[in-house]
C-alpha cells in the first residue's frame, strides 16, 4: 500500500470524541501535528514537553485559529527523567478516562555524549526509555479505550528515522547503555541510530504483544526543525550535504504522522514501519527485522522500568 499525496485539511476525518497526546508537542513536528488535528474537532489534545512558555504560546495560537476554540492542554514532561515521565503519566490518568492516539513524537538527535537523570545514554534514554515508560503507564487506558470505541481503533505512533541504520553492530549494545558510549567516530550518529532502531523494534513488539491496539513506527523524512538547527556545525553540515534538495519544512514533515494517526485503520499494518506518506517501507535491515532482538529489547526495557510499573 502506498499513498503519494496527503492534504491535512481534507484527508483528516472528523476527530470528534477523541483524546490525543503528543510528546514534544510544543515545537517542530509535534506542534504542527497539534495545529492540524485541532482543526478536526477532537475532544482534547495534550502536548507534552519541557517548555511551558512555548506551550502556552502555541495553545493560544491554536485556540485563536479554531472555532470553537480547541481544547488543548500542556503536560509537563522531561523524557530524560523517568520520575518526570511517571508524573506526567499519573497527571494524564487522573484527568482522562480515554486515550485514542498516543503520538510519541519527541526526540533528540546526534547529541554530545551524556547520561539521563537515571544514568542511561542520553539519546537512548530520551528517545526510547522515556517513551517506553509513558507507553507502559498508559497501556491500560489505551486498552480500555479500545474496548469501548468502534472498531477498537486506538493507535500508538512512534517516530523513528531511516537513521536507525547507523546503529552499532548487533543493533543495540545492551551492556553499554549505562555509559556514554563514546564511539571513536560519528559517535553521536551511532547512538542516535541505536535509539531510533529501538523505537522501530519497540513499536513492532508492542503490536505483537498487544494486537488489540494499532502500533506503528514511521519516519517523517528529513525535516528542517530544531533537531537539525540545534546540531553543531559539523553535524548540521552533514545533514545538509547528505540530503541536498530533500529537506522539508515542519508543515510537510508532519504529514506522515498525521496520516498514521487518522487514516482508516485498515490502511495500517500493525507493527509496520512507514515512510512518507503512508508508504510501507522495504528498507529494514537485518537488525530492524530481528524478532529476537525486539523481544530482548522489550525484556530489557521492562527491567529498566520495573521501579515505575
Amino acid at each position: 500500500m502506498s499513498q503519494t499525496t496527503f492534504n491535512p485539511a481534507t484527508d483528516i476525518p472528523n476527530m470528534s470524541g477523541k483524546v490525543i497526546l503528543i510528546t514534544g508537542g510544543t515545537a517542530g513536528l509535534g506542534a504542527e501535528a497539534a495545529r492540524q488535528l485541532a482543526k478536526h474537532s477532537p475532544a482534547r489534545i495534550y502536548i507534552s514537553g519541557r517548555n511551558a512558555g512555548a506551550a502556552e504560546k502555541l495553545i493560544q495560537q491554536i485556540q485563536q485559529s479554531t472555532n470553537p476554540p480547541a481544547s488543548i492542554s500542556f503536560l509537563a514532561c522531561n523524557l530524560a527523567s523517568l520520575a518526570s515521565v511517571n508524573q506526567a503519566a499519573e497527571t494524564f490518568l487522573a484527568r482522562e478516562s480515554r486515550l485514542d492516539i498516543l503520538m510519541c513524537n519527541a526526540g533528540i538527535m546526534a547529541t554530545p555524549p551524556g547520561l539521563t537523570t537515571d544514568g542511561y545514554e542520553i539519546q537512548f534514554g530520551t528517545n526510547h526509555i522515556g517513551h517506553a515508560l509513558l507507553i507502559r503507564k498508559l497501556l491500560p487506558l489505551l486498552q480500555a479505550t479500545a474496548e469501548k470505541v468502534e472498531g477498537h481503533d486506538v493507535r500508538i505512533i512512534q517516530l523513528t528515522s531511516l537513521g536507525f541504520k547507523m546503529h552499532p553492530g548487533g543493533g543495540i549494545v545492551f551492556d553499554a547503555l549505562r555509559t556514554t558510549q563514546e564511539f571513536s567516530a560519528f559517535g553521536g550518529w551511532i547512538r542516535y541510530g541505536q535509539s531510533k532502531l529501538a523505537n522501530l523494534l519497540y513499536a513492532a513488539e508492542l503490536a505483537h504483544r498487544y494486537p488489540g491496539l494499532t502500533s506503528v513506527s514511521l519516519t517523517p523524512g528529513v525535516v528542517n526543525t530544531g533537531l537539525v538547527g540545534n546540531l553543531g556545525c559539523f553535524n548540521r553540515a552533514f545533514v545538509w550535504v547528505t540530503n541536498l534538495g530533500n529537506l522539508m519544512g515542519p508543515e510537510e514533515g508532519a504529514w506522515n504522522q498525521l496520516w498514521a494517526a487518522t487514516t482508516k485503520k485498515e490502511n495500517l499494518v500493525n507493527g509496520a514501519f512507514y515512510e512518507p506518506v503512508g508508504v510501507l517501507s522495504t528498507k529494514l535491515d537485518k537488525a530492524a527485522k530481528d524478532e529476537a532482538l525486539a523481544k530482548r529489547l522489550w525484556e530489557w526495557t521492562e527491567e529498566a522500568l520495573a521501579g515505575y510499573l
